[in-house]
């Protein structure tokens, strides 16, 4: 795009000269944004904060950030529509993700909704390394500055929030809101989804879709992607045949993403024929489509068949590798995927930090420890060691093998410690009986402002019971719901009564299973009767067999259990009834061997 002399010759006119830098912004003319630049610069003229934001969104959009900064500190006072456009700039193109945050905290302006919006935008760009009371402390200003209602700002609240991994904080901001666009209630959708809060994932959209009965915002494809998702994992079939449909029947734009949750969503359902069906009548596939269907085959064990398929695709991509592989791991067959690994390295696709976590956990079939190190060494040579997958799955590696240390090398070396980091070396520690470290390391975590999830809770539970911290189990057990608002579920309380069969603290063992809200399984029952055994507790002991008795008939370990403590007890009748019970339902102890 040549300028023509005339624009040349005359006077530079300021709003002409905007115009026309903002043209060459929008149609990505650089080159001609820069001559225009030039005979400002030629003509000595310094831009006023009007045509510097226009050359700092030529420059931004083109990528050259360090030119748009040099633009905007060349301002002799920039205004605040001039800040504006930097840290637009910044949030939209910055790889840094938080620079803009960084340099809004030293301006001292007083920002407005757009100055919010763009901050906003930066902190969920950088997601969870950003603390929630970040995304808090952009909330209040907006607050006092009156602009809490702004549509914009919301949507920008709710999506900070989320992605700092505050689902609560994102859904008032969102019942907040006077009025809601379809952004606002994907944000919120998509944040359950990523969350893990599939049931409320799927309340929320019988809400939007009541709304839009009504008139109002309608799904649109993100959507039907986030719900789609939320459905496969709950196996939710009726609801997500409900979500085919509307998506089919209200014109909402197919494009290959919704074509790919609709494949992954019957796949993950087990309804493999349709899936298949519907994946041959995509109009277009990618590497994500195969991978879906593969995914699907895998799940369900037909291994020739996702192998088959494997081999006759036509799109490239790791994700294609990396459900074969999964799925070879997930069905025992890891006796092929060192050889599907050399296939691939060969066909110029080398692992990501997917494929890592997806073999660590199986190295032990191969090499143990030297796999580990082989895999590590692999990660840190291709700037994977950082990913939160692979450093959850190395501590879990490492920790398997017997090197506890190693792991706590991995955690130490960790800059972004989230909660499965932190999850991962609890559970290590807590598997190689360190009831100390793992209660420190729990109460670090929690210190750093993560809030432990159900397995980390198990994990230091699991510990404390192993090594008779009673009083340090029951405090963390009654935390849960009091202050973290998690709900302990059935493994919670089988530790529980771990820990107090181990003291011999039978009585509160029992008071805890007749408390608890659910059903007591095999587990609770077990746990139960090995603390009976234990204190010689003949009576409490044959009330828990008989339980497991409904439950587990055929567990030998409870005949044994039993019969041993009415020996203890001298009770010798009573003993060999319990082993002709065994034998009587074709079971028996296998004997011990010394080769075994």
């Amino acid at each position: 795009m040549k300028l023509p002399p005339w624009l040349t010759a005359v006077p530079p006119d300021p709003r002409l000269y905007g115009h026309l830098i903002q043209l060459c912004a929008d149609s990505g003319h650089l080159a001609a944004g820069r001559q225009l630049h030039a005979r400002l610069v030629t003509l000595s003229i310094t831009p006023s904060n009007f045509l510097a934001s226009k050359l700092i969104s030529l420059y931004s959009r083109a990528g050259r950030l360090r030119d748009a900064r040099r633009v905007f500190d060349a301002i002799p006072q920039p205004s605040l529509f001039a800040w504006n456009a930097i840290l637009i700039a910044l949030s939209l193109h910055s790889p840094d993700p938080s620079s803009a945050i960084r340099l809004f905290a030293a301006s001292g302006i007083s920002p407005d909704e757009v100055t919010l919006s763009a901050l906003l935008k930066s902190l969920a760009a950088s997601g969870p390394a950003l603390s929630p009371l970040v995304a808090g402390e952009l909330h209040a200003v907006a607050l006092l500055r009156g602009f809490g209602a702004d549509l914009f700002v919301s949507n920008g609240l709710i999506t900070a929030y989320a992605n700092a991994g505050d689902t609560r904080s994102a859904r008032a901001v969102f019942d907040e809101m006077p009025r809601r666009d379809v952004v606002s209630w994907n944000s919120v959708i998509s944040a359950y989804a990523r969350a893990g809060l599939y049931r409320e994932c799927l309340l929320l959209f019988q809400e939007l879709a009541r709304v839009h009965a009504g008139g109002g915002a309608g799904p649109n494809s993100v959507t039907v992607t986030s719900v789609l998702h939320a459905c496969a994992q709950l196996k939710a079939v009726d609801f997500g045949v409900s979500v085919h449909r509307l998506a089919a029947d209200s014109g909402i734009d197919m494009d290959v993403a919704v074509w790919n949750s609709i494949v992954g969503f019957y796949a993950k359902c087990g309804c493999l024929q349709y899936a298949r069906e519907l994946f041959e009548r995509m109009p277009k596939k990618d590497s994500v489509s195969y991978s879906a269907m593969i995914t699907g085959y895998m799940n369900y064990g037909h291994v020739n068949k996702g192998m088959e398929l494997f081999r006759r695709a036509d799109a490239q991509g790791i994700s294609i590798w990396n459900a074969v592989i999964a799925g070879l791991v997930q069905n025992g067959r890891q006796s092929d995927v060192l050889g599907l690994l050399h296939e691939m390295i060969s066909s110029s696709i080398l692992p990501n930090s997917a494929t890592l976590s997806i073999i660590l956990p199986s190295v032990s079939f191969f090499s143990a420890l030297t796999g580990a190190k082989q895999a590590h060494g692999y990660a840190i040579r291709n700037n994977y060691d950082q990913s939160i997958n692979v450093v959850s799955a190395l501590i879990d590696a490492y920790s398997k093998a017997g090197f506890l240390d190693g792991a706590r090398k991995v955690f130490e070396l960790t800059g972004d410690r989230s909660k499965v980091v932190w999850t991962s070396i609890i559970s290590s520690v807590a598997a190689h009986g360190e009831a100390v470290d793992a209660l420190r390391l729990f109460n670090e975590m929690i210190n750093s402002g993560t809030r432990p999830d159900t397995i980390a809770f198990t994990a230091v539970l699991t510990a404390c019971a192993h090594a008779g911290k009673v009083s340090d189990a029951r405090n963390i057990f009654n935390s849960m719901q009091a202050v973290f608002g998690v709900t302990p579920v059935m493994e919670q309380y089988a530790c529980m009564v771990s820990a107090f069969s181990r003291a011999g603290m039978l009585k509160d063992a029992v008071e805890l299973v007749n408390n608890m809200p659910y059903e007591p399984n095999a587990k609770v029952w077990g746990t139960l009767l090995n603390g009976a055994a234990k204190s010689g507790d003949v009576e409490l002991g044959r009330f828990a067999f008989d339980q497991l008795f409904m439950i587990e008939p055929k567990n030998t370990g409870n005949y044994i259990v039993m019969a041993n403590l009415y020996s203890d007890a001298g009770k010798w009748e009573e003993a060999e009834i319990i082993r002709s019970m065994m034998w009587g339902v074709g079971l028996e102890k296998i004997p011990g061997c010394s080769w075994n």
